[in-house]
């Protein structure tokens, strides 16, 4: 039986994929190839859960609701939901990438979550980035999902500089948040003196409050003269990144063997503290402007 001292351990290798994917429907097919061969290579390191970038089929930077209604699919029942579901199950994998969704004649920003059964859930981003609002229909819901290898929690790019984001996970149970991400410029400095950008230590900020490990996969490249910030992560229950911080330029894959049951037990700072324990909840929604789940007006 395992004990305080000896704690139980479920490692699990993980795997972010910084990539460059393209729109334009000219390059859907080799957009969604790309993911394949990305899953595979990752499998043969002995990933079993592995992220890529927000809107890894169809690339980003869409110019109309048209054009974004022409690269869309249903989640699932889609060809490329099909397609990651196929792999997951031939290579016992769990995948999570974005997608961009259709539902009637709604568009969403999604995340999708799929594993060696096939389908498990998705995730529609709620928090919508500058132009995103004139597409995308924003979701409502902050699902966590039970799969053999933990609980896994899901976010997308800009909904990391909310960090109710991060904490209603957490609050859920969520062994580990896989953050699908397109980082655009955001105000200078876009980099710091070690080359790293904000997301990133925001990701390390969600990480280390919550006590949650993040897979954090960004895009790299260029797109309709929009740049990408690269800067991938994965970090562990403390916050800190595992092997380091991807390169703003350079596609690659991190790799890390995270516990997935860690975040299950009390990390106790002191004798007297704990961060979950000290949340003063009592207190929140009305200095938040909230009274019964409700925003109070501004």
């Amino acid at each position: 039986m395992r004990s305080a001292t000896n704690p139980p351990v479920s490692t699990v290798r993980v795997a972010a994929v910084q990539s460059d994917p393209q729109v334009g429907l000219e390059h859907k097919a080799d957009n969604v190839a790309a993911t394949l061969r990305q899953i595979g290579e990752a499998a043969d390191a002995g990933a079993r859960l592995i992220v890529l970038p927000e809107l890894a089929n169809t690339g980003y930077s869409f110019d109309t609701r048209d054009e974004a209604f022409a690269h869309a699919e249903q989640v699932p029942g889609g060809p490329t939901c099909a397609a990651w579901e196929q792999i997951a199950r031939e290579r016992d994998v769990y995948v999570v990438a974005g997608i961009t969704e259709v539902e009637g004649v709604r568009l969403y920003d999604t995340a999708v979550l799929v594993g060696p059964d096939g389908f498990i859930g998705k995730y529609r981003k709620t928090h919508l980035w500058n132009r995103e609002k004139l597409i995308f229909t924003p979701g409502s819901e902050f699902p966590v999902f039970e799969t053999r290898i933990g609980r896994i929690g899901l976010l997308v790019c800009w909904d990391i500089w909310f960090p109710e984001v991060s904490r209603i996970l957490a609050a859920q149970g969520a062994d580990v948040i896989c953050s699908v991400n397109n980082w655009v410029w955001t105000p200078p400095p876009l980099f710091d003196d070690a080359g790293n950008c904000m997301a990133s230590y925001l990701t390390m900020s969600a990480s280390h409050v919550s006590g949650v490990p993040f897979v954090a996969a960004d895009r790299v490249g260029t797109e309709r003269g929009g740049r990408f910030l690269g800067c991938s992560l994965i970090t562990g229950v403390s916050g800190w990144p595992i092997g380091g911080i991807a390169s703003a330029e350079e596609a690659t894959v991190l790799y890390a063997d995270l516990d997935l049951v860690e975040a299950r037990s009390a990390v106790v700072w002191s004798e007297l503290n704990d961060l979950p324990r000290d949340r003063r909840t009592d207190l929140y929604d009305a200095l938040l402007g909230y009274v019964d789940g409700t925003a109070l007006p501004r």
